[in-house]
Order: C-alpha cells, then sequence, then structure tokens
C-alpha cells in the first residue's frame, strides 16, 4: 500500500521520481525537479529582462541584475521548500547560496551574457546561452554544497534522516 501523499512538496517528489522511473537511464529526481523550477524561474528572469529594459528603457546591466536576483531569490525558495526538502537552518544555506549566485552572476550573466551582447549577440540570446552554463553549475552548487545536509545519508528522492522542527522522521 502507498503511503498518502498530502503537501505540495510531496506530491512534486511524486511528480518527479514518476518521470524519471521509465527513463533507460539513471536520472536523480532532483534534476528534473530543478529543470522543472529553474524553467519557471529562469522564464520570470526573461520577462522581467525584457520589461526591465525593453519596455522601462533601463540600461541592460541594471535590467540583467533586476531580474537575476529576484528569479534567483525564487529558485532558492522553491528548491529549498519543493525540490531539495531542506529543513536545515535557512542562514547557512542562504550564505552558501549568495556565494553560488556572485560566482555565477560574475563568470555566466555578466561574463558570459553581456559579454555575447556587447560582442553583438541579440541579448535575448546571449541570456539563453549563458542560463545553460549557469544551469550546470547551479544545480551542483544547490545539490552538493547549498542544500548538501538535506541530502547527507539520504537516498535520492528521500527526506534528510535528521528530524527537525518536532517532525518525524
Amino acid at each position: 500500500m502507498r503511503p498518502k501523499i498530502t503537501s505540495a512538496p510531496e506530491r512534486f517528489e511524486a511528480f518527479c521520481a514518476a518521470v524519471v522511473r521509465p527513463l533507460p537511464f539513471r536520472l536523480p529526481a532532483s534534476v528534473l525537479g530543478f529543470a522543472i523550477i529553474n524553467g519557471f524561474t529562469f522564464g520570470v528572469d526573461l520577462v522581467l529582462l525584457t520589461v526591465g529594459h525593453s519596455v522601462l528603457g533601463l540600461p541592460l546591466p541594471v535590467s540583467i541584475t533586476i531580474a537575476y536576483v529576484s528569479a534567483f531569490g525564487l529558485s532558492f525558495v522553491l528548491n529549498r521548500a519543493l525540490n531539495f526538502r531542506s529543513h536545515a537552518p535557512v542562514g547557512g544555506q542562504a550564505v552558501k547560496y549568495a556565494i553560488a549566485i556572485a560566482v555565477n552572476y560574475l563568470a555566466f550573466i555578466l561574463g558570459v551574457g553581456a559579454g555575447l551582447a556587447a560582442l553583438g549577440v541579440e541579448y535575448h540570446l546571449a541570456r539563453v546561452l549563458a542560463g545553460a552554463c549557469e544551469a550546470i553549475f547551479m544545480y551542483s552548487a544547490m545539490r552538493w554544497v547549498v542544500f548538501a545536509e538535506s541530502r547527507s545519508g539520504a537516498e535520492e528522492g528521500t527526506r534528510s534522516p535528521r528530524a527537525t522542527r518536532g517532525q518525524p522522521r
């Protein structure tokens, strides 16, 4: 008998696990979860970038920064709650995440994104290319650095064995 799934994180995890289970290769459910969440937040990023630069007339670096910070804040919250289901203290994770996004921002967003735009690549295309680079970096940072304690000792797709805030193991 299957356990009853009631919370949004449990439903999200069950959905991701069900999608990757029949694949002919092993893919952690958290990769699909990351792709779904960050695909959504990347869309938010592009909308905010377009509104800032094309509608409001803000300089491109300002528009990129506003869109980036907003989307990555949303990504942190959604990945923490739904994908990595972390109950560890948020403070340390937020510091690690801030460091990861600072490195990501300098290397991929400004380096690749604004660099390609400065070379004449249309700014949306430049942002998409930079996004491909940042996806690999950010999944790795979130999985093995930022939310590492939420997976330590646990199988992929399961909760951390540590009980916190009075929650059952």
